[in-house]
């Protein structure tokens, strides 16, 4: 059978494996699915819902039957009632970004975010700490103005159209070559910010060996990453040109070597901060119904990744 895989670079791991070649080889019939040209549909404001472009996919014809996101697209797939199964999660990346604002500013804390600008890509991780700061300070998501800055973050910030901002690496090394910013909430501290893999319920159940043989391949694929980091950095540089954009090398592999690499089972306390998340996102008005985040865990696929780390170790 042809299997689907959605990819793009946000996902470090899958968007290596899309260029080295070793799914292949237990999968020849692999097909990559950029998710960068599918249709992305209406996307909701910020101030009243979630994306769920990422779910969508998953369950459409011509779409793809595995993705790896950030933390926060499996809650909202649960949230539209997609019957959606954990695949793994990475070590934390709290490493990867923070909320900053410009050097000068009058922000000084949280809660001075009250009524201001507030940068974020709409959907991701950049959402979940946005409303778990908030949250620690005693404001909630209407307190804010949140902007779904998209692929135009970085200018926005530099150009003062946003007031603070979620930024990540490595956009932020783009910022901090350019103006001094001040940090006003680390990730670390806040929440672990892991990279998760996730998967259709019909699919795992009714295509097990295929499922493990990607989750080999993305072990296998992770190991050369952490080996080869300048290597790996190439691919993420090169598609960027061949987009008609630019990339810094030098950014990309410290980005890439500041990063948790390996598919590691979900555990209760990846649960626990998952559930947390998806209880403030209802709260907020952000999803149309409670989830429990629980149903998406499907033990065999934790037996298989706990596997892979074991022949790996």
């Amino acid at each position: 059978m042809t299997v689907r895989v959605g990819y793009f670079p946000h996902n470090n791991s899958l968007f290596v494996l899309r260029h080295t070649g070793i799914l292949e080889r237990a999968l020849p019939d692999v097909t990559w699915v950029d998710l960068r040209t599918l249709p992305q549909g209406e996307q909701p404001d910020p101030r009243s819902g979630l994306p769920t472009v990422h779910s969508d996919q998953l369950f459409a014809d011509g779409g793809y039957d595995v993705i790896g996101t950030g933390f926060t697209p499996p809650i909202t797939a649960l949230g539209a009632g997609r019957d959606v199964v954990y695949i793994g999660v990475s070590g934390p990346r709290t490493e990867n970004g923070r909320l900053v604002v410009p050097a000068d500013s009058p922000i000084k804390e949280v809660a001075d975010l009250r009524g201001k600008r507030v940068g974020i890509a709409h959907g991701s991780w950049q959402t979940t700490l946005l409303l778990f700061a908030l949250d620690r300070a005693g404001l909630t998501w209407d307190d804010v103005e949140p902007v779904n800055t998209g692929a135009d973050a970085a200018t926005l910030f530099l150009e003062g159209g946003i007031d603070a901002w979620t930024g990540s690496y490595p956009d932020l090394d783009r910022v901090e070559a350019q103006a001094p910013v001040r940090t006003l909430v680390e990730t670390e501290g806040l929440f672990s910010h892991p990279s998760l893999w996730f998967t259709r319920r019909d699919f795992a159940e009714n295509h097990r060996a295929e499922l493990t043989a990607i989750i080999e391949a993305l072990q296998e694929s992770d190991r050369w990453i952490v080996a080869n980091p300048r290597e790996a950095a190439r691919f993420f540089v090169d598609d960027a040109v061949a987009r008609g954009g630019q990339a810094d090398l030098d950014s990309w592999e410290r980005a890439l070597r500041g990063r948790p690499f390996g598919v590691n089972p979900v555990d209760e306390a990846f649960l626990a901060e998952q559930q947390h998340a998806a209880d403030l996102f209802t709260a907020n008005g952000l999803l149309p119904r409670p989830v429990t985040v629980r149903d998406a865990v499907l033990p065999w696929v934790d037996e298989v990744v706990a596997g892979t780390l074991a022949a790996r170790a």
